[in-house]
Formats: C-alpha cells, structure tokens, sequence
C-alpha cells in the first residue's frame, strides 16, 4: 500500500495553502515527504523469504546524489533472483526488499552529480540495492549502460547479466581460442545459449550443448551449436568423444555441478579448461585431483558478478562488449518467455521447474 500523506498535508490541500510556500514547514520537491505525497510505483516484493513475492504499491523514493530514477520497460530474471527469494543466496538483504537487479528503462529523473547520462535516455542498468521487479527504480549512474537504438528494452534486459558472464568468463577466464571446442552445460538456459551465441559467432568455436530433451538440443543448434546432448538419454562423455573425435572438449563451461560436473571432467581434452560457473543441479562437487594431473587439467572458479567489486573496469567492459556486438547483430538473446510484473511468481515458477529456455523476462506494461 501507498503511503498516505500525514493528515496535516491533506487539510492544507483541502483549503488551497502550498506546503511550498509555508513558513514553518517547506517541503521542497526533491524530499522524501515530496515523493511519498505526489507518486508511488507498484513492486514485487519479498515479504517473507521462500513465499511468493507481493505485488504492492509503494512511495516514490528520493533520489540521492549520482542517482537516477528509471521507468521500468523490462526486467530479467536470474537463478540468482530465485534463490535470493528463497533465502538461499550468499547475499540476504534485509527484509522486506523488491526482487530483481538486471533491468531496462528510461530516465525519468536525475539527482545531483550525475554527468553521463540526462532525462529521457534509454538504459540497462545492474542495480546493487535490487529493485528491478518493478514499474520504477532509483539507481546509481555507475550501474547505468546506454541502449543502443537498435536494441529494444525486452533484449536490454536479457543481455547484462547472462552475455556479460558469457564473454567475459570465455574471453578472459577460459581464453577460448578459434577452433577449439566448448562444451557448455545447462545450455538451453540463459547462461548456456550466451555461452552458445558468443563462441560460436564472436569467437568462432565448435560448442556442444547439453540439455534436457530433444527440443531444447535444436534451439541449441539453432543458436550455433555443433551438436547437443539430451542429458535424458545420452552420456556426456560418450557423446563428447563422438562429436571430437575422441579428442574431448577443450574448454568446459559447466554451471550444473554434482554428476554433471564429473562426467564433463571426463570429457575433457588434454590441457583442456574447466569452469565451474555454478551449482544448479544444488549439489557441489569434489574435484578428483588425479584427473587434472593425468589430463594436465586445469580447473577454474569464475563468479561474474563479484568483478563489479574486484575488477569494475574489466565488469563494466564486459556488458559494453555484449552492447556493440548486439547493435553490430553479432548475437542475439533468446527470449523464451515474457511475463507481466502481476504474473511475476508464475515466472520464477517457470525457472525454478527448468521449463523456460534462454532468458525470462518481467515486462511492465
């Protein structure tokens, strides 16, 4: 619910008096007070982790220096977001807080100190105090990236989080060579088809996809893909061997972990790389050393979302990238599914059961 204005605010309304040109009490138009009395914003919020999020209106924030306020077109959706929810996440903000940090938008205010960007602007923006899932948001100028006119606001927001771990863990972690085959699991997801997109069409790779089904193993191709995997009645491994010709994957994106972690380690190429991006699959693997010495293996971490705070330069660079190879028409996200922001539960639903394919977006209108 909006927060009504004080009763004192409502009598003055009544009788005609500006608050603005009052002696004892001046309510300037950039205060709290201000905002909480002229606007609200309807936002899914989690009131209560591991239950649905509430779609409730709440009052207009005020903006603080370097800030800007957004009017939301279009928000993505991450696994992250999911777990967040649920309380599992290594981050748990306090409660209650409004979901969602990948989004796009137009300006629609701009606090003090903000250089680069001005009212009416298209941006995506990364928003580190959340508030993505909803028709508002107040964000810092440095979580801000101009859209390119040719990018509409649904591919805006598909594009930051899941093309920008894409490239960066493919270019600077793995250092993916041309020629060279990468296998990438979960691929049918958000992550798995950036990872498709950007090595085979900007890298020029040879990918292997796996996935779940025989449906998502021809999107897989669809995107770039060599071959695919159907978890469901094939053996990594085996068909790994099969589609290099014995000689396995040189470079493993891997973002299920448990089984799935340990057949693809046995599906890697001598001197290949193994990058564990994450835990879908909820079980964490152990690593057989024996494996990286006989093979001359090496294992990687790579947490895209932590360079913002190690390596901003190199975070901020890896969504300009993935910005000018969209406009260049170099890759394109796969949408698989838009929802509204009163549908947003049916959305996190729709991850959680793995039924979505590419990327998952909350649109406001």
């Amino acid at each position: 619910m909006a927060c009504a204005p004080p009763e004192v605010l409502l009598r003055f309304a009544l009788r005609g008096q500006s608050l603005l040109r009052s002696s004892r009490s001046v309510i300037r138009p950039k205060s709290a007070i201000y905002y909480q009395a002229q606007r609200s914003y309807r936002a899914a919020q989690c009131q209560e982790l591991g239950k649905p999020l509430v779609v409730a209106r709440l009052p207009s924030k005020q903006l603080e220096s370097g800030q800007v306020r957004i009017k939301v077109c279009a928000a993505g959706i991450n696994f992250g977001d999911l777990l967040m929810i649920q309380g599992a996440y290594q981050e748990k903000p306090p409660l209650p807080f409004v979901a969602g940090s990948e989004l796009a938008g137009e300006i629609i205010d701009v606090g003090e100190d903000v250089s680069k960007f001005k009212k009416g602007d298209r941006v995506a923006a990364l928003c580190m105090n959340l508030g993505g899932f909803a028709e508002e948001a107040v964000c810092n100028e440095y979580e801000l990236w101009h859209i390119p006119s040719s990018v509409d606001y649904v591919t805006a927001a598909a594009l930051p989080c899941s093309y920008g771990t894409a490239f960066l863990g493919l270019t600077r972690r793995a250092k993916v060579k041309e020629g060279e085959t990468v296998l990438v699991t979960a691929a049918a997801g958000a992550v798995g088809l950036a990872v498709v997109d950007v090595a085979s069409h900007v890298l020029g790779a040879k990918v292997i996809g796996a996935a779940g089904g025989p449906e998502k193993g021809k999107l897989i191709m669809s995107k770039g893909a060599i071959g695919s995997i159907d978890y469901k009645t094939e053996s990594i491994r085996e068909r790994t061997k099969e589609l290099t010709g014995g000689e396995g994957a040189n470079v493993i994106f891997e973002t299920v972990g448990g089984d799935t972690f340990k057949e693809c380690l046995r599906s890697i190429a001598w001197e290949g790389r193994i990058m564990v991006i994450g835990f879908a699959g909820g079980e964490v693997p152990k690593i057989p050393a024996n494996i990286l010495l006989v093979k001359n293996v090496s294992a990687l971490g790579f947490y895209w979302g932590q360079h913002a705070v190690k390596d901003n330069k190199a975070w901020r660079k890896s969504v300009d990238d993935v910005f000018k190879l969209a406009d260049e028409g170099k890759i394109s996200p796969h949408v698989g599914e838009t929802w509204s922001l009163d549908k947003v539960n049916e959305a996190l639903l729709s991850i959680k059961d793995r039924k979505n394919t590419g990327k998952v977006v909350v649109t406001m209108s």
